[in-house]
């Protein structure tokens, strides 16, 4: 099995990567882990700022990492927001019967009631050098162009409203 995770920036990717993994015992792959290696290592001249040639640049390598995890029958969680709206269409039936794919946005409303928590937690799990533009407009933009896009094409977004322990505890139910 596959697990999928994409979604806005600070809804709690790695979080649920995380907790999956603790759960399941299932390895999980980081997107940023790998967009950060090709930076650092120098084979891209992009910037962890330039998220669309990123999405670009990594997809095609982590896509043809999830099918031959796939082919081999083993068991990843990817995780990152470099997961292009599209995704479906670079795999075929077979490997799309072994992919669980989960999108996170949170409201308006969760944001605007939780921006302290949002900020305090957002580097629980990994540290955030560059999240200098995490204000209430600049996260409703984010979650805004998730929920869009997703639903646009007719995927499932996983919506953090109210209780957010509870939106992540029901996703490791599935």
């Amino acid at each position: 099995m596959i697990i999928l995770i994409t979604g806005a920036s600070h809804t709690g990717k790695t979080l649920l990567a995380q907790r999956i993994l603790e759960k399941y015992s299932y390895p999980y792959l980081s997107i940023d882990h790998l967009k950060m290696g090709m930076i650092r290592s120098g084979n891209t001249n992009l910037t962890p700022e330039d998220d669309a040639a990123l999405t670009d640049e990594l997809w095609p390598i982590v896509r043809e990492m999830i099918k031959t995890a796939i082919e081999n029958h083993q068991n990843l969680i990817v995780e990152g927001c470099y997961i292009p709206s599209a995704w479906r269409q670079d795999f075929s039936e077979q490997y799309l019967q072994s992919i669980q794919f989960i999108c996170l946005a949170m409201t308006d409303a969760y944001i605007e009631a939780h921006i302290d928590d949002i900020r305090k937690h957002g580097s629980d799990i990994e540290t955030r050098l560059f999240d200098t533009d995490n204000t209430v407009n600049s996260l409703k933009t984010d979650n805004h162009q998730y929920i869009n896009e997703f639903t646009r094409i007719g995927e499932p977004v996983t919506m953090i409203d109210e209780d957010y322990e509870k939106a992540i505890q029901n996703l490791l139910e599935l």
